[in-house]
């Protein structure tokens, strides 16, 4: 009734008299209780705004609550805007008289009775319950098939085993979803026997399922979550079901769900994330409420979640740390908090959307490092000290000398993650790669070739010699490290490394020990004095080369198959100190020395955190697969196969579906063009009608934080050194997916409202609504052999099941 009494005064005014220029200045704010201004009498809301109506001195009511902040809803969502309580009826008829008041409350809308509005909230419930009972179908259906092992599941179905049998292992990814891949697999029987060695290796008798189950569910609660989101912010249902048709039919979300990998995991957290947070941003009206506490707290827990299975997790946090940002400068504008009230929203944020996430992340790699006790294939690519408390290492209650002597046998270990040990092995530098001599490369695995001698640089005796004393090596000594198992002796000189430019090859050289002066380097401990003892384990050292002044390092890069894919080793002429080139003794065998026991130099739980976040994450792709550009994804320009080659086998490609993706890119495209063209409409201060200023709302507002997420998501690929594959792109389509719901319910109520003198406008929302729903549909008929997996004839073949569908050359299924 309000809503139409304003409408009213306005047009009577307007009739009456002459145009008023609008206002600038921003209309006081309506209170539930009463207002006060200074030289006035305490004044109820209601008679407060009936006066204010009645000059026509401030927006609508309609406006008034747009400018708190409050979403509108869509045309069509069942109730016009009105106040909370309902009680300004008879304030607003005493103010403005029997005769205006009885005039617009016959204008008003009825509001809805209390069953119709149960009956329209069951109406959501159902369409929730319908939409996840047919997301789980799709995800479920054949979840079996195929038997073996497909794509990256030797991965990460490999990392679950070990988690089962508590192996200790590396991966560039934090520890929560290969843990959760593990935990699954453990309820549901497996017992961690299976290789994971290559796929296509079959599953045989192992029980696999229970991980792929797992899997499954989490990518099916993708659907639901997208549609709650929209709900919440668009208000309508319509966009809602709309989002979840266009998920639920996209071949691309359905593949990635049905195996065992860590995407289903990372989206499922980062989704969860963002419906807290919308969630917790419709509580904004009742704060520190058990609805505003629980949803706030929930939305810092999934953020730990998604930050700990993959650390792109890190953009859904940029954007609720957005989002949080924004609520508190608005909340510092309202000047009726007092700083008490905003130290304690501040206090709060602090709690749950910072040092929960933390703690959470944290006990996460607690658990990881706890389970993970024993000695595996990732104990090379950490810290000497760090491998002495696992199990069946050799490091493990092992005693060795403490100080570094003359004729010792060593092995040396480099100090950045993943680039291991410094190796040698009879195979020589191939023609046109510097100096023919033997290679010398690092290693990150325990092996016989990882083992040098440490002698001084001026005699061949034997130090060993019982007739020798014992004669420790000291910071700045000259010495020289012959290879054991080949008798060369570490070698530099001006010869161009094999892959790093202005670096020096560093080789194996001379004859049982025999060779130049090309084989001496000075040994310097990082941050010691000269004469300091080297001790073993705990001395930063450096290998300072005589002749050309480099220092001995690894640049990390991967030799070709002529290295057999090692690191290489090279000689800097840039002497800066970093990890590349600092270097410890790990092993240390000398019969002439003492030992003691390696227990004391066991690292504290912070030094292991932190060591685990210093690895690097270049990764390389595997023989078959298809890396890709972030300009590709969009466009679905390129999929990547799953499982199979020939028209033998069955066949498994990961592909969107086209119609939902070239929809989402249009409607990206769509939304920019609409979004720009309206806010420059309201910053210039047009008048728009409540209709359309209502769904502008929702399209700014709610659109808004999509397209933030899918940018947040998509661009910082661009400036990843890293290889990229198609599957990257996925968490941003969930976004770009919720944005096309948001924004053609929108587009197709503006239609219907600027055609509404036709007879068939009515129509026009729902059948546009359908039309699109049913294309998917149809599209994802057509393109489901993708996701379902395929046997016979190639997609060339006219007998093909996808014959004619290969839309694109770059498709290759």
């Amino acid at each position: 009734m309000l809503c139409a009494t304003s409408r009213l005064l306005a047009a009577r005014a307007a009739a009456a008299s002459p145009a008023q220029p609008r206002a600038r200045g921003p209309a006081p704010r309506c209170r539930r209780r009463e207002l006060h201004f200074p030289g006035h009498p305490k004044l109820p809301l209601c008679g407060f705004l009936a006066g204010r109506l009645a000059r026509l001195s401030v927006p609508t009511g309609r406006r008034a609550i747009l400018r708190r902040g409050r979403m509108p809803p869509v045309v069509g969502g069942g109730s016009e805007l009105r106040l909370r309580k309902g009680r300004c009826g008879p304030q607003v008829a005493r103010a403005l008289g029997p005769d205006v008041a009885a005039e617009a409350a016959a204008r008003s809308p009825k509001r809805p009775a209390w069953g119709l509005r149960r009956f329209e909230a069951a109406g959501w419930w159902v369409s929730l319950a319908l939409v996840t009972l047919l997301s789980f179908a799709t995800r479920f259906h054949r979840l079996d098939e195929p038997r073996h092992v497909c794509w990256d599941e030797t991965h990460f179905g490999k990392m679950g085993s070990y988690y089962i049998n508590r192996t200790f292992f590396f991966d560039v990814h934090p520890p929560l979803g290969k843990m959760l891949i593990g935990l699954a697999g453990y309820l549901s029987g497996y017992d961690g026997t299976f290789m994971f060695q290559r796929p296509g290796d079959k599953y045989e008798q192992h029980n696999y399922m229970g991980m792929r189950r797992f899997c499954a569910s989490l990518g099916s609660l993708l659907i639901p979550f997208a549609y709650l989101i929209v709900l919440e912010l668009s208000k309508s249902l319509p966009a809602a079901l709309l989002t979840a048709a266009l998920l639920t039919f996209d071949t691309g979300c359905l593949t990635l769900s049905q195996y065992i990998l860590l995407d289903p995991i990372l989206m499922f957290f980062i989704m969860a994330a963002m419906l807290s947070m919308v969630k917790y941003n419709s509580c904004a009206d009742r704060p520190f409420s058990a609805p505003w506490w629980f949803w706030l707290s929930l939305t810092g827990i999934n953020l730990a979640g998604a930050l700990g299975v993959k650390f792109v997790g890190l953009f859904i946090i940029l954007q609720v740390g957005w989002n949080t940002i924004s609520d508190l400068w608005h909340l510092f504008g309202d000047l009726s908090l007092s700083l008490v009230t905003m130290g304690k929203h501040l206090t709060a944020r602090i709690l749950c959307l910072i040092v929960l996430p933390l703690a959470l992340y944290t006990a996460t790699y607690a658990v990881h490092f706890m389970v993970l006790n024993k000695s595996g294939p990732g104990d090379g690519f950490f810290s000497s000290a760090f491998q002495a408390r696992l199990a069946g290492n050799n490091l493990h209650n092992a005693s060795i000398p403490e100080h570094l002597a003359y004729g010792s046998v060593i092995t040396v270990k480099n100090l950045r993650m993943a680039i291991g040990y410094l190796h040698s092995h009879r195979h020589l530098y191939p023609e046109g790669i510097g100096a023919r001599q033997q290679q010398v490369t690092t290693y990150l695995h325990k092996d016989y070739n990882n083992l040098w001698i440490i002698k001084k640089h001026n005699t061949n005796s034997d130090p060993l010699d019982p007739s020798f004393p014992v004669e420790f090596v000291r910071h700045g000594d000259i010495i020289r490290l012959e290879h054991k198992e080949t008798s060369r002796n570490l070698h530099s000189h001006y010869h161009e490394a094999p892959l790093t430019r202005k670096h020096y090859q560093v080789t194996g050289y001379g004859i049982n020990g025999t060779g130049d002066s090309n084989d001496f380097w000075r040994i310097e401990v990082v941050n010691r004095k000269f004469g300091n003892r080297i001790k073993v384990l705990r001395s930063r050292i450096r290998f300072i080369h005589l002749v050309t002044g480099c220092v001995l390092g690894s640049s990390g890069k991967i030799l070709p198959k002529w290295g057999w894919e090692q690191v290489e080793v090279t000689c800097t002429p840039y002497l800066k100190e970093t990890l590349n080139s600092i270097w410890n003794v790990e092993d240390h065998i000398n019969p002439k020395l003492p030992n003691i026991s390696l227990d004391v130099l066991q690292p504290s739980f912070p030094e292991i955190l932190l060591e685990s976040h210093m690895g690097n994450n270049g990764l390389k792709p595997n023989d078959n697969e298809f890396t890709s550009k972030p300009w590709h994804w969009p466009i679905n320009y390129q999929g990547l196969r799953f499982s199979g080659i020939n028209d033998t086998d069955f066949r498994v490609y990961l592909l969107g579906n086209p119609v939902v993706w070239w929809l989402n890119l249009l409607s990206i495209a769509l939304y920019l063009l609409s979004g720009s063209i309206i806010a420059v409409a309201v910053q210039r201060g047009a008048h728009l009608p409540a209709e359309v200023e209502g769904l502008s709302e929702v399209l700014l507002r709610g659109g808004g934080q999509l397209l933030l997420g899918w940018v947040l998501h998509y661009f910082p690929f661009f400036l990843m050194g890293r290889v990229l594959y198609f599957h990257h792109y996925f968490p941003a389509m969930l976004f770009s997916s919720m944005l096309t719901g948001v924004l053609w319910d929108t587009l197709l109520r503006l239609c219907a409202w600027s055609l509404a003198s036709f007879s068939l406008a009515s129509s026009i929302h729902v059948l546009g609504v359908l039309s699109l729903v049913l294309g998917t549909a149809y599209s994802f008929y057509l393109f489901h052999p993708l996701a379902y997996g395929m046997v016979g004839p190639l997609a060339q073949d006219p007998r093909s099941p996808m014959a004619g569908l290969r839309w694109l050359e770059s498709w290759d299924f």
